[in-house]
Formats: C-alpha cells, structure tokens, sequence
C-alpha cells in the first residue's frame, strides 16, 4: 500500500504517548497501535477526526501518499 501512517510523529511533536491518546479519544491501544503500525486498510472518518482534534493536526499530517519508483513510468 502506499499509504504512510505518521501517527508516531505526530504523536513525538505533541509530547503524547499512545497511551494518553487512547485514552483521550476512547481507542483501544491495540487498534490505535495497528494503526500507528501501518497494519489496518482502512480509518473511519470520526477516528482520523478524533485523533486530529487530540494531535491538534491535519489528516494530511497523519495520512501520506506515496509513489514506490517500481511504480513511476
């Protein structure tokens, strides 16, 4: 997939652990942690809204698209 999930350095500029985002916006720690991973296919909206009203950031700043060169013509 060439989706980046950059929810650790969001989390490292707002001095937040998982754990008080999880807490925060009512997540499991296990599924914010898939997340943070890269391992999940999809987010619903409330969930990238909640964890942008918490991070004080942009869904932009979370969610990265990039192109592999294998994919570049």
């Amino acid at each position: 997939m060439n989706i980046r999930i950059n929810l650790d350095i969001e989390l490292a500029k707002q001095k937040m652990s998982l754990t008080e985002l999880s807490q925060k916006i009512g997540i499991s720690m296990t599924n914010l942690s898939l997340l943070k991973n890269g391992k999940v296919k999809a987010i619903r909206f409330s969930t990238l809204e909640a964890i942008c009203q918490a991070l004080n950031c942009q869904p932009g700043d979370i969610l990265v698209y990039e192109v592999k060169e294998s994919e570049l013509i």
